[in-house]
């Protein structure tokens, strides 16, 4: 157990192996997890929440762990149907999985705002650990390739993030409002972990949301960054791909390069010690610790580390 308040900023697979290892860690109590929204799109006329339903399956431990999306025990009757009947199916949506995305769907028509119907879905799976949203409006990634926009799932799934970046847009971030739950929960925060997620689609996106990255720079939280990368290159997803299409070095430079205003510290493999020095003489902490997230000890190691590392910093500054 521990008092410390602890906010996770989580997208994509490494968003929700870093929500797994805080939630079999003593800091799961005192843990609240700020997710991306702005990956979700509509197919076959239903909402669909990619990166928020990756940590709903993975924490209620009903994800596919071979993929690391998607439900576990998965079957694609209506998918099959859907591709038979000449529609698009290269959004893969399991039949399990659509039942969440009707449930989803439909509760939105009705008003209901898109944190609830989050808190519902975490109860129907034991989720425990609290899921908020950055915001309840709509905000979609859009990415800028040599043949036009494309929406995020179009670039990632379709294209397999094989175009060019040229340019990187959260379609509604201007004119969208934060949740008040985000901002109360940022604004009490001893520490925030920055999971090792896209720094540029991922957490971008969250940071993009009027008022969350003032609320983080206002407040007294430690704030701590996992890197993505490990020896230049992204365990899962086109983070290194898109840091070198957007000009930035693909290392832990250019993860600096992303985040640099609000960091107190990063987390960094043992690959990337030679990077040590250079963070340090940006006025960083640095932890240097193996960062390969494979099995359930690996996450709840890495993140407790993570937090104790930023819980003894935070006090050496304090003091």
């Amino acid at each position: 157990m521990s008092d410390l308040t602890i906010t996770l900023l989580a997208g994509g697979v490494g968003g929700a192996k870093a929500a797994e290892g805080l939630a079999a860690s003593v800091y799961a109590s005192t843990t609240h997890i700020i997710g991306n929204v702005a990956d979700d799109d509509v197919f076959h006329g239903l909402w669909v929440s990619p990166d928020i339903d990756t940590l709903l399956y993975s924490l209620g431990d009903q994800i596919d762990r071979e993929r690391g999306w998607g439900r576990k025990n998965e079957s694609y009757q209506v998918l099959n149907e859907l591709s038979a009947l000449g529609q698009e199916t290269w959004m893969t949506l399991g039949d399990l999985d659509l039942a969440t995305h009707i449930y989803r769907t439909e509760l939105r028509k009705q008003g209901v705002r898109a944190s609830h119907i989050t808190q519902r879905l975490a109860k129907r799976h034991g989720v425990t650990v609290p899921i908020l949203l950055p915001t309840d409006d709509v905000v979609q990634t859009q990415v800028k390739t040599e043949s036009g926009w494309l929406s995020f799932q179009e670039y990632f799934v379709r294209e397999q993030c094989k175009p060019k970046v040229l340019g990187v847009e959260y379609k509604g971030a201007n004119i969208a409002r934060a949740t008040s739950e985000a901002l109360f929960q940022i604004a009490k925060s001893d520490v925030i972990v920055i999971a090792p997620s896209n720094p540029i689609v991922s957490i971008g996106a969250i940071l993009a949301t009027p008022g969350l990255q003032e609320a983080i720079e206002k407040s007294t939280a430690y704030v701590i960054a996992i890197s993505p990368l490990i020896a230049g290159k992204t365990v899962k997803g086109p983070a290194d791909k898109m840091l070198e299409s957007m000009g930035k070095s693909t290392d832990s430079k250019g993860i600096y390069q992303c985040y640099g205003s609000i960091l107190n510290a990063m987390v960094i493999d043992d690959a990337d010690r030679d990077e040590l020095p250079w963070l340090q003489d940006q006025g960083l902490d640095v932890l240097v610790t193996p960062t390969l997230m494979k099995t359930r000890d690996d996450k709840c190691a890495l993140l407790t580390n993570t937090v104790a590392f930023a819980e003894q910093q935070r006090k050496q500054r304090a003091a």
